[in-house]
């Protein structure tokens, strides 16, 4: 299928698709004309790329994860060294996090003084 149409059928633009490409998470073939061809299994690789980017990973962590990943039953065939990646993200998330709730109980503070 061209570039258009797996826009159409995922619901993310041609431009991102192109983006996933040069990101080395999504693989097209050439027609003669130069177009991009996908085949039918990109659909459902588009969606794990969206997935995993709704999680919250980083595309590089993504090119090395989306491998593993598989639809039925949903989950990841986890190797130890990306288990452990996906760990530290979690942890950085989890950070991040409790910054952001101490940063909001101090603004709320002075909004009720």
């Amino acid at each position: 299928m061209r570039i258009g149409e797996l826009a159409r059928r995922t619901g993310v633009s041609a431009r991102l698709l192109r983006y996933y490409e040069e990101q080395g998470l999504l693989t097209a073939g050439r027609a003669a004309n130069g177009y991009r061809h996908y085949e039918e299994d990109a659909v459902a690789t588009v969606h794990r790329i969206r997935t995993l980017l709704d999680a919250g990973l980083p595309t590089e962590l993504i090119r090395a994860v989306l491998p593993c990943v598989r639809d039925a039953p949903p989950g990841v065939d986890w190797c130890a060294e990306l288990r452990e990646d996906v760990r530290e993200r979690l942890a950085q998330m989890d950070e991040a996090i409790s910054r952001l709730q101490h940063r909001r109980a101090l603004l709320a503070r002075y909004l009720t003084s």
